[in-house]
């Protein structure tokens, strides 16, 4: 055994003797090790070198294989300039938030020279999820996928493929996207968007200096693909098709779906969508996977580029001229292709993959959604609306980090790093979705670091309310800790009254990072029965940043299963 598992043999074995269970694999699971070295990589895109973060100098960093129920514990050393973290998206991790990552949540960050072991803990989780930084701008190049296959014995509820395939959607900027950040935060202004998105880390040839390296994917005639498509982008939801094929959807965000067939998907940053190809073209040929932007906000600016990659058929020969591109692909603002597909997404329902959707709520929250502004510090020069400085909340509570993480200081009972008071709704009502209505005294919130305390087991009902708030557009809700069921989603003010008579409650999709429609709504629930401390937010970075966040704690339960574990030796400090 190297040096570098000890500390996670030693936190295993005390997490043994004080809960008194065992916190190793399943029956039949493995545990998995892989190290990750944080460095500095010089790539070449858009015809500009830059220097940037990379995990093991990949860009997109490696895939974690791994199956249902393994534990998969990752030795992360930072060989970079800056602070690092890393989340384990869409992964539970039952009552271990200390592993989870999102700096100043669960976590301070790990330090330049420093390393740290996250236990990544798989229970539920089947299909295609992924890991990327949690701290700043650094996830634009600091990410990669996870596969999780059946448990042994088992297998996927549909015809096995040929092959398996990781699609990564992303964005790249030719200038530093961090210091891009900081000069944000010093004006209080936008920050600037991306010059391109990328599959598997290639901008595709419809942009300069990039043709000889278009990302290609060689097929067979008549087998079936597996594609495990990631949105790991800062900022676009993206539209997604292949020229000349459909595909058949059949999971999202870590578990099953009822399979469906469209021309194109819609898929939202943090999302994940399992799809199979079928390579039934008996002409052969060439064709465009192209990734293009979908954009609903009407006043701010946007990367409406189209990355593509290329799927080649080399039955006999390999296949050659110019690719055919998707005609089917929706244009920037087709917002009723985007929602025409979501409405789409089911569990699967089956006897293997059941769904317990939760009848009885204990927690209702009705939470707005909101971009808005904080006014200008004196002898300041912001470039934000009208002078001030650009924010963003929910329920007019714009999360503000604290300089030590929370999950410590709750764990500790250290007090004043944060308020449990983040309200059930928001402190006043108005046309939250009236677009041609959106007066400046409604523009204004406040900073706090507000966090929403839940009892263990308790069934919890979340509304997510658009606002219009200086405009209206999609948000990507993503809560740690938890898959939850998306039982309704809607457009305009949710009606409390009439919407939830709308819910599916027989088989809606289960999924870690919800959609919330434009000027819309989307209702979701889940069982707390997840002991610690749960970042939610919005996927948009910029969002984030500017405070559209807030936490769940979920106390302990009374069994010694349900009670959070204790914290591994070598967490980093602030």
């Amino acid at each position: 055994m190297g040096l570098a598992k000890i500390p996670a043999v030693l936190w295993l074995l005390g997490a043994v003797l004080a809960l008194g269970v065992s916190v190793s694999p399943a029956q039949g699971a493995k545990t998995r090790y892989h190290d990750f070295f944080i460095k500095e990589s010089n790539y070449t895109r858009l015809c500009k070198e830059r220097t940037v973060l990379t995990v093991n100098g990949q860009f997109p960093g490696p895939t974690i294989y791994a199956r249902k129920g393994d534990l998969v514990i990752v030795n992360v050393y930072n060989q970079g300039d800056k602070n690092i973290t890393i989340h384990w998206h869409g992964v539970d991790q039952p009552r271990n938030p200390w592993s989870d990552g999102p700096e100043y949540i669960t976590q301070c960050p790990i330090r330049p020279g420093g390393n740290f072991t996250y236990r990544v803990i798989l229970s539920e989780e089947e299909g295609t999820l992924w890991w990327h930084a949690h701290s700043d701008y650094d996830r634009t190049t600091i990410h990669g996928a996870i596969v999780i296959h059946p448990k042994l014995g088992t297998t996927f509820p549909f015809k096995k493929p040929h092959k398996e395939i990781p699609v990564i959607l992303g964005e790249w900027w030719k200038a530093d996207v961090n210091h891009l950040l900081e000069e944000a935060e010093r004006t209080g202004g936008e920050i600037n968007i991306s010059d391109a998105n990328t599959i598997n880390g290639q901008p595709g040839d419809l942009f300069p200096c990039s043709k000889a390296s278009t990302y290609k994917i060689p097929v067979q005639h008549g087998k079936t693909y597996l594609l495990r498509i990631i949105n790991a982008g800062l900022s676009n939801d993206l539209f997604f098709a292949i020229a000349g094929h459909n595909l058949t959807v059949v999971g999202t965000d870590g578990h099953y779906t009822k399979p469906f067939t469209v021309k194109h998907i819609m898929i939202a940053p943090g999302q994940t969508m399992d799809a199979l190809l079928e390579a039934n073209r008996a002409d052969g040929g060439r064709y465009y996977m192209a990734a293009r932007t979908f954009a609903t906000h009407p006043d701010i600016e946007v990367n409406n580029s189209t990355a593509t990659a290329i799927v080649e058929y080399m039955d006999d020969t390999p296949a050659r001229g110019l690719p055919e591109f998707p005609a089917n692909l929706p244009g920037v603002k087709d917002i009723d292709s985007a929602t025409a597909y979501t409405a789409q997404l089911r569990s699967l329902g089956s006897k293997d993959h059941p769904v317990d959707v939760p009848r009885q709520v204990d927690e209702r929250m009705l939470v707005t959604i909101a971009v808005n502004v904080l006014p200008c510090a004196p002898h300041e020069t912001c470039g934000g609306p009208d002078g001030n400085r650009q924010a963003a909340s929910l329920n007019n509570v714009s999360f503000a980090n604290p300089s030590v993480d929370i999950l410590g200081a709750y764990y500790r009972s250290v007090r004043g790093v944060f308020d449990a008071d983040f309200p059930n709704k928001p402190p006043f009502f108005f046309n939250f979705t009236d677009v041609d209505n959106d007066p400046v005294e409604r523009w204004a919130t406040k900073r706090g670091t507000k966090v929403k305390v839940v009892e263990y087991g308790a069934v919890v009902e979340v509304v997510f309310q658009g606002t219009s708030i200086l405009g209206a557009e999609n948000h990507p809700m993503h809560l740690h800790g938890f898959t939850f069921y998306v039982v309704g989603r809607g457009f305009g003010n949710f009606d409390e009254q009439k919407d939830p008579a709308t819910y599916n409650l027989v088989d809606p999709p289960h999924q870690n990072t919800v959609s919330v429609p434009k000027a819309g709504w989307a209702a979701i629930r889940f069982r707390a029965a997840n002991p610690g401390v749960w970042f939610m937010h919005c996927h948009f970075d910029r969002h984030v940043v500017w405070g559209m966040s807030t936490v769940f704690i979920v106390k302990d339960g009374k069994a010694t299963g349900a009670k959070m574990m204790p914290p591994p030796p070598n967490m980093p400090t602030c």
